[in-house]
């Protein structure tokens, strides 16, 4: 078994709230978990936990069997730029930049070749190949979101995460969204954990992780 994901005796508090604790979290490529919790829980600050991004005060985050803690800073962007993808709640597409040249940028941060081919095929996979040209002005709703999932996934991470993808989508698109999501993680073999605290998604994956109240106990 291949374990993409292991947050262990994860305890922090963040300015101003309460701690946030978690006992263990692992998964294994191919598995999907949902961080379920009402806003304020800390699900978001778990993500940027588990994605590097933020250093727990306490507890051990490890994605593919190595640990953050022990990666020196430049080393740990590398890391995390080629293992891991991730889709922000606010999309954060670079306004100058066209679809490929956002996927393209991802690779380039993460230290990694140039790779057209790789870059036409996940536009390819999410249907955004007519659209490689385009900046996201010119872009809709769910054309955006579409890019911010294969800029997360263009460099075949082993961990997907995903910060509240469906909050502001209808049923029709929050369904899609979801799917598309699931069938990334399967392409690229990787663990996928979503945050939410949307009741729609509870429906689609199984393996949940509810979240206390900030300072409370683990359930």
């Amino acid at each position: 078994m291949t374990l993409r994901l292991s947050l262990t005796a994860i305890r922090h508090r963040p300015p101003g709230a309460g701690e946030i604790l978690l006992d263990t979290l692992q998964l294994a490529a191919g598995e999907a978990c949902l961080l379920l919790g009402p806003s304020g829980s800390g699900k978001s600050t778990l993500l940027a936990i588990a994605a590097g991004l933020l250093a727990p005060q306490h507890g051990e985050v490890a994605i593919d069997g190595q640990p953050l803690a022990a990666l020196s800073p430049a080393a740990s962007d590398a890391w995390r730029g080629r293992r891991i993808g991730f889709v922000f709640q606010h999309l954060h597409l670079v306004p100058s930049l066209t679809v490929a040249a956002q996927l393209g940028a991802a690779r380039h941060f993460a230290g990694l070749a140039p790779d057209p081919q790789a870059i036409a095929a996940t536009l390819a996979a999410l249907d955004l190949d007519r659209l490689a040209g385009q900046r996201p002005a010119a872009l809709s709703g769910g054309e955006a979101q579409r890019v911010a999932i294969a800029r997360a996934v263009v460099n075949g991470p082993g961990l997907i995460l995903a910060d509240e993808p469906t909050a502001h989508l209808d049923d029709d698109n929050a369904a899609r969204v979801l799917d598309l999501l699931l069938a990334q993680a399967a392409r690229c073999r990787a663990a996928l954990l979503i945050a939410t605290h949307d009741q729609r998604a509870r429906a689609r994956i199984d393996r949940q992780r509810l979240l206390p109240k900030l300072g409370g106990t683990q359930p």
